[in-house]
């Protein structure tokens, strides 16, 4: 990879880890709802994940998996669910922080360099950016009733929605907040990819030097 490259795509990683970091730490990332919140997280690893494909959105999903454990503790905006998660199992509580970020950020790049072909970059950069909340949401819940599913807490939060299905908790727990962060994500994310690659800047790529 020339040097171009190296400083365009240090310097996208650079720009959305300080948004993301932005996000964490103030409140313009995240609206609480109940013991949930709609963040603008995603946006960050949708994006790195369309300009610089799976590495790319690997490394912006470790940054936001990071990002969302440290909130567990008290560390940016506090997260209920995560400080009660924090206080069951702190280690459990780390993987079902940081796994799913990490994995939304690897497979969105997937996704993107899947689609960029067909049906194109533009489009793909919309589907990428709704792929990017929607996996998130399911990839978190996933994590958390795997991990706590058995706990007071979650049987608890499972019992108050009236449902032991997964597919119906999930939906009922997260509800609109899920809804808005799709689409949010896909919006952003398409907009930006799409001008992006109107000023010429994309596509990047993480390659081996030669």
């Amino acid at each position: 990879m020339n040097k171009s490259l190296d400083v365009r795509a240090l310097t996208i990683l650079g720009l959305m880890t300080a948004l993301l970091i932005l996000f964490s730490f103030t409140p313009i990332g995240t609206i609480p709802i109940g013991p949930l919140s709609i963040t603008l997280n995603v946006i960050p690893v949708a994006v790195a994940a369309i300009a610089l494909g799976p590495v790319g959105g690997l490394i912006m999903g470790c940054v936001f998996g990071i990002l969302s454990f440290l909130q567990c503790i008290g560390i940016g905006i506090p997260s209920g669910m995560g400080a009660t998660l924090f206080g069951i199992n702190p280690f459990l509580a780390f993987i079902q922080r940081f796994v799913p970020r990490a994995l939304d950020g690897f497979l969105v790049g997937l996704i993107f360099r899947a689609l960029e072909k067909k049906p194109g970059p533009r489009i793909a950069c919309f589907l990428s950016g709704f792929c990017s909340a929607f996996l998130n949401t399911l990839l978190f819940m996933s994590a958390l009733l795997l991990l706590f599913g058995n706990t007071d807490y979650v049987q608890g939060l499972m019992e108050n929605k009236g449902s032991h299905n997964f597919l119906v908790f999930t939906v009922m727990f997260v509800g609109i907040n899920a809804v808005v962060e799709m689409v949010v994500c896909t919006v952003v994310s398409g907009f930006v990819g799409s001008a992006l690659y109107h000023a010429k800047i994309l596509p990047l790529q993480f390659t081996k030097r030669s």
